[in-house]
């Protein structure tokens, strides 16, 4: 009875299954929706594995065309190589058969050109026969770029010049005629035309030179002018060149020529230590002017800028000169010793920039004459630069002074002051000194040296200097490393120093 009211009951809902019936749909479905997702995950797993496959197949291609191209490449690069050494060894043999051919041209040449120049030679000789005969012989000017003046054999029969190129000499020839201003020349020259003719015929022997066949010598009275004019001016070369109607080169050559002459030759009248009589002379000037006896000179050192040389740079750079302008500078030192008129009787040339006033002092011939005792019993002027020596006398330089050292000072400043103003005069007539030169540096001391001879003739010729020509002399003075050399100085010095406060000579004569 029971079993049927359930199955009554199932009949009436109808719509609601068996609890075994629903549970068994569901497992089926369950299984159905695993089965259908392992498919996609194998087919996916399936297109990874080949997409996999085809990538190592592709790279596997695209290693092989790599391959194949470098290959390609390299074969195409060995190619070319080739091609370029065939290349090179044609040009080379092609190079080599137009040296052959150059030489033999060049041999051709040659011998033409000797058998030109006997033939000039021939003709000149025969021209210079016929003149001794009696026909008239004149100069010609080559038109054709030849030179200065060519040469005119027989009258009527030209005969050119070689080797000289047609140059105005006009400025020059003006200058060297007689109606030349005497101050116009003086100012071009810095000497009078007196003085100029001077240094002129004591050069000659030492400057001239013989005309040649092919041209005529550069006369003794131009090449001197040519080499002052540098001096004096400072111009370039090339200006120079211009000026006098000669080649740069040849300038040059001047320049280099004539102040080697005037070391050889005028130095030693010119610009040398005092004897005894001119010693004295000397000391009675420095006495009168400072009260100071046995005084045989006044000291200065002064530089000269040049161009960094290629080897020593460090040596040849000035500091101080390089802060004070701002400026990179290098130079060579210029130490004198003047007597009262400001007449060099003592240069040392050519030691760097960058030592000290001391450092030149003891590298100079003054040092090692003084070393011998031939400065005994005198005194040279120098500034604070220099040290305290038994022959070099030179201010006190610590802070608080006394009266007494102070009124020293300034007189030793007198003295020094004459140094000073002979090196600005120096440097004022001769502008080639105030700039960077196109000198070499182991021509310089000859070209300095010519200098400070031209100075000294000058000088003592009286040729006073245009006031236009001054020059602000400026030099850093660097304290020595031992500035008191000798205790038998130092006492001198006090001695000095109260001899003239003693005998009014110091500037305290309101004082008695």
């Amino acid at each position: 009875m029971n079993d049927n009211k359930r199955k009554r009951r199932r009949r009436d809902s109808g719509n609601i299954p068996d609890f075994e019936d629903v549970h068994g749909g569901n497992v089926e479905s369950d299984q159905f929706d695993v089965e259908k997702q392992g498919g996609v995950k194998t087919k996916e797993l399936k297109e990874i594995i080949t997409s996999l496959v085809l990538l190592e197949e592709q790279e596997k291609r695209d290693q092989e065309e790599f391959a194949k191209e470098e290959e390609e490449e390299k074969l195409f690069y060995e190619s070319n190589h080739e091609k370029k050494g065939r290349v090179m060894l044609d040009y080379y043999t092609q190079l080599q058969e137009c040296y052959k051919d150059s030489d033999v041209k060049d041999g051709i040449r040659k011998r033409k050109g000797r058998a030109n120049g006997t033939a000039v030679v021939a003709t000149a000789l025969s021209a210079a026969a016929i003149g001794a005969a009696g026909n008239e012989v004149v100069l010609w000017n080559n038109k054709d770029g030849g030179g200065d003046q060519g040469e005119k054999g027989v009258k009527g029969a030209p005969q050119r010049r070689l080797w000289v190129k047609d140059r105005s000499k006009a400025w020059w020839d003006q200058c060297n005629s007689a109606e030349f201003p005497e101050e116009e020349f003086k100012k071009a020259f810095r000497m009078g035309k007196d003085t100029f003719e001077i240094i002129c015929n004591e050069l000659k022997s030492s400057v001239a030179k013989e005309n040649t066949m092919l041209r005529d010598a550069v006369p003794v009275r131009q090449r001197v002018a040519v080499c002052i004019w540098r001096l004096a001016t400072g111009e370039p070369l090339r200006l120079v060149s211009k000026r006098f109607g000669l080649g740069i080169s040849t300038c040059h050559k001047l320049v280099l020529e004539v102040c080697s002459a005037i070391k050889t030759v005028l130095m030693p009248k010119y610009l040398q230590w005092p004897d005894e009589e001119s010693a004295r002379r000397i000391k009675d000037e420095f006495e009168a002017i400072s009260g100071i006896g046995n005084v045989v000179g006044s000291m200065y050192t002064t530089h000269i800028p040049i161009i960094a040389p290629k080897i020593s740079v460090a040596a040849y750079f000035n500091r101080k000169h390089t802060e004070r302008n701002q400026k990179t500078s290098y130079s060579i030192t210029v130490q004198g010793v003047v007597d009262a008129k400001g007449v060099f009787s003592d240069v040392c040339i050519g030691w760097p920039g960058s030592m000290s006033d001391d450092q030149v002092l003891e590298k100079s011939a003054l040092y090692q004459r003084a070393s011998q005792e031939l400065l005994k019993g005198v005194w040279i002027v120098g500034g604070s630069g220099y040290p305290l020596m038994d022959w070099v006398l030179v201010p006190y330089t610590q802070q608080h002074l006394t009266w007494t050292q102070h009124a020293f000072n300034e007189k030793t400043g007198e003295i020094q002051r004459i140094a000073k103003d002979a090196f600005a005069r120096l440097k004022g007539r001769w502008s080639c000194l105030q700039k960077r030169t196109e000198v070499k540096l182991q021509d310089l001391p000859v070209v300095l040296g010519a200098c400070c001879v031209l100075h000294n003739i000058c000088e003592l010729r009286n040729e006073e200097m245009d006031p236009e020509l001054n020059y602000d002399l400026i030099d850093d003075e660097m304290v020595p490393e031992i500035p008191l050399r000798s205790v038998n100085a130092m006492k001198a010095r006090d001695a000095i120093a109260h001899n003239l406060l003693h005998h009014n000579h110091a500037g305290t004569s309101f004082l008695s």
